[in-house]
C-alpha cells in the first residue's frame, strides 16, 4: 500500500473527523481521481508532436495516455471537429496516490521561485486544478530526450462537497498552498 494512502486511513480520517464533526466514517472527504491533462495545439500540423507528448504523460504517470479530441470546428485555430489535440490520463486508485506523492515531495519543490500553488483554484465542488508549465519537473523525464517543452493540468477530483473541505484534505497530504 502506498505511503499517502497509509496517512490517510490512519491520520487524515481522524483529523477530518475531528475538524468537520462527521458522525459516520463515510462521510470523510476522499481523493477519488487525479486527471492530468495535456493540450498539444501544434498536433494539428504535425502528428509526431502528439506521439511525444502522450510518451511524456506515460512516462511521468506510469499508465497509457488517450489522445483528446476537438469538439467542433474552429476556423480561426483551423482546427476540424474530431482532430486530435491532445491527450489525458485518469489515475485511480494505487498509481493515484504514488503520482500525488511524487507531485508534492519530489515535482513541486524543482519549480524554480516556488511559493506554493494557488489556494483559491477550487471549483466550487470540492475539486482542485493545477496548472504546471514544463514536464521537466518530474524526475522521470530526460532533460536530452525532450522535444519541446509542454505545460499541463493536473485536476484533484475529490468527494467533498465544498471548497474548505477539500482545502483541509489537500493540506491534510501536504499539498504545498501559497499564503
Amino acid at each position: 500500500m502506498s505511503r499517502l494512502k497509509d496517512q490517510y486511513k490512519n491520520e487524515i480520517v481522524d483529523a477530518m473527523i475531528k475538524k468537520f464533526g462527521y458522525k459516520n466514517i463515510m462521510e470523510v472527504p476522499k481523493l477519488e481521481k487525479i486527471v492530468v491533462n495535456m493540450g498539444v495545439g501544434e498536433a494539428k500540423e504535425n502528428a509526431k508532436l502528439l506521439e511525444a507528448a502522450m510518451k511524456d504523460m506515460e512516462t511521468v504517470t506510469g499508465q497509457k495516455a488517450v489522445p483528446t479530441k476537438a469538439k467542433r470546428s474552429i476556423a480561426n485555430f483551423k482546427i476540424r471537429e474530431g482532430m486530435a489535440i491532445g491527450c489525458k490520463t485518469t489515475l485511480r486508485g494505487e498509481r493515484m496516490y504514488e503520482f500525488m506523492d511524487r507531485l508534492i515531495n519530489l515535482a513541486l519543490p524543482r519549480v524554480r521561485d516556488f511559493r506554493g500553488v494557488n489556494p483559491n483554484a477550487f471549483d466550487g465542488h470540492g475539486n482542485y486544478a493545477l496548472g504546471i508549465r514544463e514536464q521537466l519537473i518530474f524526475p522521470e523525464i530526460e532533460y536530452d530526450k525532450v522535444d519541446k517543452i509542454r505545460g499541463m493540468d493536473v485536476i484533484f477530483v475529490t468527494t467533498a462537497g465544498t471548497d474548505e473541505e477539500a482545502r483541509e484534505l489537500l493540506a491534510q497530504f501536504n499539498m504545498p498552498f501559497a499564503r
